[in-house]
């Protein structure tokens, strides 16, 4: 009886180890469309990037009534006021003022909503359609133009919103902020 019990532990032990040593199914690569890189900002240590945020794609929600309109509906629908309460404010930061921590162009905002940003905002780009990520970038850039602020008429805000026009991102992307820092350290005024 001892030596039964014994190799059915033995036994036991050889098939948990054989299903432990299964290789990891490999690991989805997502390779970056040639051409279509966006660089958000220069908030990412050591690394020299330009300071340039373009992308072709951006071009088609410029000028959009639709697409700023369909990025409404889907901001409801997928929950943002959750954290950001209209574009107000909430848990995540406000969407209606002129601070832009990585960045106010429609393709730094599309870059935010795919890849996510560090302290709370999760990265859709595996999750949401890419159309509807340029379409809520679309919305959320038009949340802070004078014309959505002013058509304000009741409590809720951003409930008709302007379509965004190309002139509101004419600067080619991040900057430091005056008296802080260029590239990474060289500090401009300090203690």
């Amino acid at each position: 009886m001892c030596s039964r019990s014994r190799i059915e532990c033995a036994l036991l032990t050889m098939a948990l180890l054989v299903s432990c040593s299964k290789p990891a199914p490999p690991q989805q690569q997502v390779e970056a469309a040639a051409g279509q890189s966006v660089i958000d900002s220069q908030l990412n240590p050591g690394l020299m990037q330009p300071i340039s945020t373009v992308d072709p794609r951006a071009a088609a929600y410029y000028n959009n009534a639709a697409a700023v309109m369909a990025g409404q509906r889907l901001f409801q629908q997928y929950n943002c006021s959750g954290c950001h309460s209209n574009g107000g404010g909430g848990m995540g930061p406000d969407l209606m003022d002129d601070q832009w921590i990585y960045g106010s162009r429609l393709e730094q905002i599309h870059q935010t909503l795919a890849q996510g940003r560090p302290n709370g905002m999760p990265a859709w780009g595996n999750k949401v359609p890419d159309q509807q990520l340029w379409q809520l970038a679309a919305y959320v850039r038009s949340m802070s133009l004078p014309a959505t602020i002013n058509a304000e008429t009741g409590d809720t805000p951003s409930q008709l919103p302007a379509p965004v026009p190309p002139a509101v991102d004419a600067t080619a992307g991040w900057a430091p902020p005056d008296d802080t820092t260029n590239h990474y350290g060289t500090t401009l005024k300090g203690p």
